[in-house]
């Protein structure tokens, strides 16, 4: 059986996107704010001129996110700027990450906004480097935004979770990522009714095919969804190419891209 994608199918496609786009242009916002400041006071870290420390930039961190963190419908559980190796003097790895009050990892009795404890010492064995990470790998190499996920955040949330980051460039050099956190367990309640609306079974996947939320309950959640041409047909957004149109797949299936947030909705028979 093969599955004529319809007007209802590609409006959920475009519902989808509709609400993870809010996320992707507050991060871009961080980001250009970000790039601002560091064009102006911070600079000299980057020319030799000066040296830009944690103590500086944090505030700067803190006061951007701290508002979204704190809304009582925000998506998001974490958020801040990851510093690339070497560009703050007193801080060679750096993550000035802040954790909303939703998100209950590390949090005592009275969870509350605060600011993620990770471990910045290169000779500690609890020290994890940040650059080896999918999130920030993939931004470094291509230079522009990324979804990570869903996999199960041991750094920041400790739970099943999609991590968006977008490098913040000053003078063509890397000054590190800006980003957040939203857990899976969070997306699947919005999302969810409006997957269920597509009249058959289906599955909200990223670019390499890993499950985001699906109506079928054997569909778990981080797992890859293993069907004939799915690989093949999500190579676009893999590349960061915004697709546009639906694709079928050799057992019927039918693959609708949800704008350029490089989730694609699968439709089963």
């Amino acid at each position: 059986m093969t599955i004529t994608v319809d007007v209802d199918a590609e409006h959920i496609a475009q519902r989808i996107a509709s609400t993870i786009d809010p996320v992707f242009t507050m991060i871009d916002g961080w980001r250009d704010a970000f790039e601002r400041e560091l064009e102006g006071p911070f600079a000299g870290a980057l020319t030799g001129e000066g040296e830009q420390t944690a103590s500086t930039l944090d505030p700067v961190v803190a006061a951007l996110v701290s508002p979204e963190l704190e809304r009582d419908d925000a998506l998001i559980t974490g958020a801040g700027f990851v510093a690339a190796p070497g560009f703050l003097a007193d801080a060679p790895w750096h993550l000035a990450w802040w954790l909303s009050g939703s998100n209950t990892f590390g949090a005592g009795p009275d969870p509350r906004l605060r600011r993620l404890e990770a471990v910045s010492d290169p000779d500690s064995e609890q020290f994890r480097d940040y650059t080896t990470l999918e999130w920030w790998r993939v931004p470094a190499r291509t230079g522009t935004r990324h979804l990570t996920g869903p996999y199960v955040d041991y750094l920041c949330t400790d739970d099943y979770t999609v991590t968006i980051t977008t490098p913040v460039r000053v003078g063509g050099e890397m000054a590190g990522l800006v980003g957040t956190d939203l857990y899976v367990a969070r997306l699947e309640q919005v999302l969810l009714p409006v997957i269920r609306e597509a009249g058959h079974p289906c599955t909200l996947v990223n670019a390499s095919g890993r499950i985001v939320a699906s109506t079928d309950a054997r569909r778990a959640t981080g797992a890859l969804l293993r069907i004939d041409g799915l690989a093949e047909a999500l190579t676009p957004l893999r590349d960061a190419v915004t697709a546009t149109d639906a694709a079928s797949l050799p057992g019927g299936e039918a693959v609708v891209p949800c704008g350029d947030t490089s989730l694609a909705l699968v439709l089963e028979a």
